[in-house]
């Protein structure tokens, strides 16, 4: 074969096992041997549409066989997959698909009133609405191709380099900045992750994290995807279903964040379950309180946490089975192929017990941004990456998150960047300075509380600031809590102070 990227593995999968299950969702089961007939008839479908390499695909839905499907079609033609964050409000989708220009935009009809929106109207694309139907849901799309073999197999060029996907994570300016990953990048880190994990051809994936994010894709459906193993989609997370589906389906790998684990772990059929057949439970996103690490342990399961990035592909650092109560609160050893170093502020390597910024290295680490050369200079120091997260690194060279990029929190897996909400708070006539801060959370790890300095003549009202925020911002994003002050604190600069904001108003009495 000409490609030696993630578009060809369909086919080498099938050469392999053609008649092993590679994704069952519902009641549909597709083999590796159908999946590549799928990827085909699509491929052959979008190139009558005019998508031809380097060309971005987008795609908005929830999980779905025909997201998978969409992926190896557009990696097939040597286009780049752009998934959409199915939980955006219609002006971000809006940004992200004038920034990417995609050729195509294809949406499931889950999503007709978003892109049925002005803000995304406005974006001048071709469309292609789908119903999910077991991965022929594009069948339409694909055209006749989808209904015989064509002796024409499309073989394109691609190369490790190439650009695979191109995926968006708030930026701390408060736009979405678009992470390249190579064909490259997903395959070490895939190999980083059957390194640390031992996926095995009969492995059962249950997939219910949104595979519009880079855990969920790269760390459980890719890897297990390229191993011959089967993966059980979900279209959302459902704790009663994911029990049921474990015990019925015999799932052996997992993937989860703290806010899921908890969900299942307070699921009536917990006690009571059969969850032996799990070999593997993998977190990411932020660490897990030690009281639900017992509980899962109290089962017999022990969850294995890691650190990543989404332009790490994510897998950066792992925190495995055999040290995961010894090292509780670390995120781990760095994977295989990947190099991690902690560097103090004066540009020197910390040392043990030292706070300093991690930098990652490695075949699985971005490129770049999309568009934006500034920004990726800012983020490489040689081969470095600067993740912008602070670490210690103990004498045994276990890594400790002690801060996050700049002022990020993660709110039930997702990074929420304060800038992107104070921008959206500010759109309110009645602001005159906010500050979004994370603050610890039950259910979902953290949540964001607002403190905002009202206009002295008005009478806004929390919730009517909260219903203002409701449609310009993705709903995890949106403040659970708004506290009114009369000012913001400063430093001597005169710019906004959040580490004493955090002081002030991070704690449930400051709230």
């Amino acid at each position: 074969m000409l490609d030696s990227g993630i578009g060809s593995w369909p086919a080498r999968r099938a050469r392999m096992t053609p008649g092993a299950r590679a994704f069952v969702q519902d009641e549909s089961v597709v083999t590796y041997a159908e999946v590549d007939r799928l990827v085909e008839a699509l491929a052959h479908g979008l190139r009558a549409r005019g998508v031809t390499a380097g060309d971005r695909v987008a795609f908005l839905g929830l999980n779905s066989i025909e997201l998978a499907v969409t992926l190896f079609a557009a990696a097939r033609l040597g286009a780049i997959f752009l998934p959409l964050n199915t939980r955006l409000a219609p002006p971000e989708l809006a940004w992200i698909l004038t920034d990417a220009e995609p050729a195509l935009l294809i949406h499931s009809d889950a999503f007709d009133e978003a892109v049925s929106a002005e803000s995304v109207e406005a974006v001048d694309l071709p469309r292609h609405r789908f119903t999910e139907a077991g991965g022929h849901g594009l069948d339409a799309l694909a055209g006749e191709t989808a209904r015989e073999d064509r002796p024409d197999r499309i073989d394109v060029e691609v190369g490790l380099d190439d650009v695979f996907m191109i995926q968006y994570t708030s930026g701390t300016s408060g736009r979405p900045k678009g992470v390249m990953l190579t064909h490259g990048n997903i395959a070490w880190n895939a190999f980083n992750l059957l390194v640390d994990v031992d996926v095995r051809s009969d492995e059962i994936a249950l997939v219910t994290a949104p595979l519009f994010h880079t855990a969920a894709l790269n760390q459980v459906l890719l890897p297990t995807f390229l191993k011959g193993g089967t993966s059980l989609i979900a279209a959302r997370f459902d704790p009663a279903k994911a029990i049921a589906t474990i015990e019925r389906e015999r799932v052996t790998l997992l993937f989860g964040v703290t806010s899921m684990y908890q969900a299942l772990a307070q699921e009536p059929s917990w006690k009571t379950a059969d969850l032996d057949s799990l070999r593997s439970a993998l977190s990411g996103g932020a660490p897990i309180p030690r009281t639900l690490l017992d509980t899962w342990q109290s089962r017999g399961l022990h969850i294995i946490q890691g650190y990543g990035l989404t332009e790490a592909s994510p897998g950066t650092t792992m925190l495995r089975a055999g040290d995961g109560l010894d090292k509780l609160g670390s995120a781990g050893t760095p994977c295989f192929f990947t190099d991690v170093r902690v560097v103090a502020p004066d540009g020197d390597e910390a040392t043990s017990g030292q706070p300093g910024e991690v930098h990652v290295s490695g075949p699985n680490v971005t490129p770049g941004y999309w568009h934006d050369a500034a920004s990726t200079d800012a983020a490489f120091d040689g081969p470095w990456l600067r993740t912008g997260d602070v670490a210690v690194a103990d004498d045994d060279g276990f890594l400790y998150i002690v801060d996050r990029v700049k002022d990020m929190f993660i709110s039930g897996g997702e990074n929420v960047f304060p800038a992107e909400v104070e921008q959206a708070i500010y759109t309110h006539p009645d602001v005159v300075e906010a500050a979004v801060i994370g603050v610890p959370d039950e259910r979902w790890g953290e949540v964001g509380r607002a403190v905002v300095v009202r206009r002295p003549d008005s009478a806004i009202h929390p919730d009517d600031l909260l219903k203002h925020l409701d449609g310009r911002l993705a709903r995890y994003k949106i403040p659970k809590a708004v506290v009114f002050v009369d000012e913001i604190p400063h430093n001597a600069s005169g710019k906004l102070s959040k580490s004493r904001v955090r002081e002030l108003y991070g704690t449930p009495e400051g709230s």
